[in-house]
């Protein structure tokens, strides 16, 4: 049975797509309920109906987004032979896709909601978490290339995976700013170019 106020011809993915590129596009407080229903194809109700509450709708485009737009880099922690190649495989990537000509520039995880009102601290934190899971990747990805040897061994992988993180999030910031992807490159040229002395053991 279709949902009251639901078209017919709802197709739900397709919704969460829309909503997804709206709150990439927008963040989480600049796309109200109207935009979002109005992208998505349905009313009030049957975003109600379909996903429960705005914040629950945004939860879900997080996670498509991270199943889609991140499954590249996910990809290339896995499957790039040292950790140095993962990480620069990464930032190659979020060069890329932060200037794509089809899609919002900056990575939405980094953009969505980064300053906010009170009643959005929940949005915020959990944003935060997730922003700090992607950290926690690229540092398990230094520990294996210590474990493996193309990491010297008394690396500091913490330090150096919040170091590239801060790499990847201003590469979001500056293509929001209208950087472009031979610009962004140039950045990852010079944060690769510190990847030795990043990974030297620490004196003493």
């Amino acid at each position: 049975m279709v949902d009251r106020g639901r078209p017919r011809s709802f197709d739900r993915e397709k919704a969460l797509r829309s909503a997804m590129i709206l709150f990439w596009r927008y963040g989480y407080e600049g796309a109200s309920l109207g935009d979002l229903t109005e992208a998505m194809g349905i009313n009030r109700p049957s975003l109600y109906a379909a996903f429960g509450s705005k914040e629950a709708l945004f939860r879900e485009a997080i996670g498509l987004y991270d199943s889609t737009v991140g499954a590249p880099i996910e990809a290339a922690l896995a499957s790039e032979p040292t950790a140095r190649a993962s990480i620069e495989a990464v930032l190659r990537y979020n060069a890329q896709s932060c200037t794509g000509a089809d899609t919002p520039r900056g990575c939405m995880i980094v953009m969505a909601s980064l300053l906010g009102t009170a009643e959005n601290e929940e949005i915020r934190a959990f944003l935060s978490e997730t922003r700090r899971s992607g950290e926690e990747h690229m540092r398990l990805r230094i520990e294996r290339g210590i474990a493996e040897g193309d990491v010297p061994a008394g690396a500091d992988a913490a330090k150096m995976a919040q170091f590239y993180t801060t790499v990847s999030q201003g590469l979001s910031v500056q293509a929001v700013d209208g950087a472009s992807c031979a610009a962004l490159n140039a950045v990852v040229d010079g944060a690769m170019a510190a990847w030795d002395a990043l990974a030297a053991p620490a004196a003493g």
